[in-house]
């Protein structure tokens, strides 16, 4: 029987441009160890045995003539791994600035779908001898049940020696040493037999095909319902008339990212002061920087003035089935959507208009604990990432504005080998209609904000996210 694409799966490769790539980023610096261990050959080492238990990233999509059903998942008996761990440098001593603008680069450029949808960067020559891994997974590769992300696996909680982790290996050298071998790559003729043998047996397939191709709007109606929970709420958001303004807007080819990091301690001492959560004095520090930059681009705010954020939110899974890392959150990662009080001038009453809402969003859903999603193994946050922008995909670019996700990290050092993990950053893809994606993760006492922008629409990404540090400082300073 063929390994097919689920519907949500497919999905993403039938709406997907070469301006919208549909894969996740992350953005992970660490610190060379000394002597031996992270350099090229051995990272690409490390991932080839890892993959082992991620049989999905050994294969490709093949379409089905026709479409008369779904695409299917396709042995790659030419897997190479050094197409897909590749090396980049930057002239040393590189910094942050010069890191960001290579990692704008990459995420712009959509990933070959001849081969398995992702890849790895090594990006040698930053300062302090450190170098960065990027990675980029494609929104069908990862379903957070079957397949985590490759970030995820990367990572461990404890240092490993590098013999113990990456032995030499041949490049060129087939996967056979993890006794794994390829099965047949099927032909047109089975494609077309496989498809007609699976709609003989499921009638429906293919108009459920060709609804989920056409992005059927009563489907989209009803994940709305879903997201808002209820119906005038669901009503209200299907009228609200197209945003206007520099986040909503077609976007181009072009990518620009930004990273600025955060300490917990003070978001801490923030929730202690004013109150709610750590959840939602990260929402109101997003929502203070938005409004300093919308202001700054000469955008008039009432003091009603909302921007609509689409903000993932993880709940448990059935019956209270226990939170593991290889059944992540049984891929329940529900689209909710949050209005974000930007023309609130006060701070405080910003935090209190934010956890007000994010509040009613967590008791209809039951969200799952940062503390319970914190210690999954490895680094969970790169598969939280992928589960949030197949939530965000799920529902029309009209009805917000940006995307907004949270997950927690652990609060313990992780590592590559010997390596030490000091920062990572989210890269969440942008959607036809929206010109910036905030992925937002704690690690070891600090919180990081990967910004990922339209570079025609917001090609002033550092200025908003040096207003984010400002937004941090402002709820400081505030005693009331």
């Amino acid at each position: 029987m063929a390994d097919r694409l689920s519907a949500l799966d497919a999905s993403f490769l039938y709406v997907e441009e070469p301006s919208v790539p549909m894969h996740v980023g992350s953005v992970a610096i660490l610190r060379r160890p000394p002597g031996e261990g992270l350099d090229y050959a051995w990272v690409q080492a490390l991932i080839l045995r890892r993959l082992r238990y991620l049989p999905r990233y050994r294969q490709y999509v093949r379409f089905v003539p026709g479409h008369l059903a779904r695409p299917v998942w396709v042995d790659d008996a030419d897997f190479d791994i050094s197409y897909h761990v590749r090396r980049s440098a930057l002239p040393a001593p590189g910094n942050d600035t010069q890191l960001f603008d290579l990692v704008a680069r990459l995420l712009a450029r959509p990933l070959d779908r001849d081969r398995p949808l992702w890849e790895c960067y090594l990006v040698e020559g930053l300062e302090g001898d450190r170098v960065a891994l990027v990675t980029k997974t494609h929104q069908s590769l990862v379903d957070g049940t079957d397949t985590l992300d490759l970030a995820q696996l990367i990572l461990d909680t404890e240092p490993a020696e590098p013999t113990s982790l990456a032995e030499p290996v041949a490049l060129g050298e087939d996967a056979t040493w993890s006794g794994w071998g390829p099965s047949p790559r099927p032909g047109r003729a089975r494609l077309l037999f496989d498809a007609v043998a699976d709609t003989v047996s499921r009638p429906g397939e293919v108009v459920e095909n060709v609804r989920n191709a056409a992005k059927d709007v009563t489907s989209t109606a009803t994940r709305v319902f879903d997201a808002v929970g209820g119906v005038a709420t669901t009503v209200r958001s299907l009228v609200r008339s197209v945003p206007r303004g520099p986040l909503h807007t077609r976007v181009s080819g072009g990518r620009v990212f930004s990273g600025v990091s955060a300490d917990l301690d003070e978001l801490r001492a923030i929730r202690r002061r004013h109150g709610g959560t750590i959840n939602d004095v990260v929402f109101a520090v997003v929502t203070g920087a938005l409004r300093q930059w919308l202001l700054s681009r000469g955008v008039p705010l009432e003091h009603t003035t909302t921007v609509r954020a689409l903000a993932p939110l993880a709940v448990h899974p059935p019956e209270n089935a226990e939170l593991s890392s290889i059944a992540l959150l049984g891929n329940r990662v529900d689209p909710c959507l949050v209005d974000l009080p930007v023309g609130e001038p006060y701070p405080v009453l910003r935090l209190q208009h934010v956890a007000h809402e994010m509040g009613q969003q967590v008791r209809a859903r039951r969200s799952v604990a940062a503390r319970a999603m914190a210690r999954l193994g490895g680094f969970a946050p790169a598969t939280m990432y992928s589960l949030a922008a197949r939530a965000a995909s799920s529902l029309s670019g009209r009805l917000f504005d940006v995307v907004v996700a949270n997950s927690p990290g652990p609060q313990q050092r992780l590592y590559a080998g010997e390596a030490v993990l000091e920062r990572i950053y989210p890269a969440l893809p942008l959607s036809r209609d929206q010109a910036l994606t905030i992925g937002v993760t704690s690690y070891n006492g600090h919180v990081y904000f990967g910004l990922n922008a339209d570079r025609k629409a917001l090609s002033d990404i550092p200025v908003l996210t040096g207003m984010i540090t400002e937004a941090i400082a402002e709820l400081k300073g505030t005693n009331w």
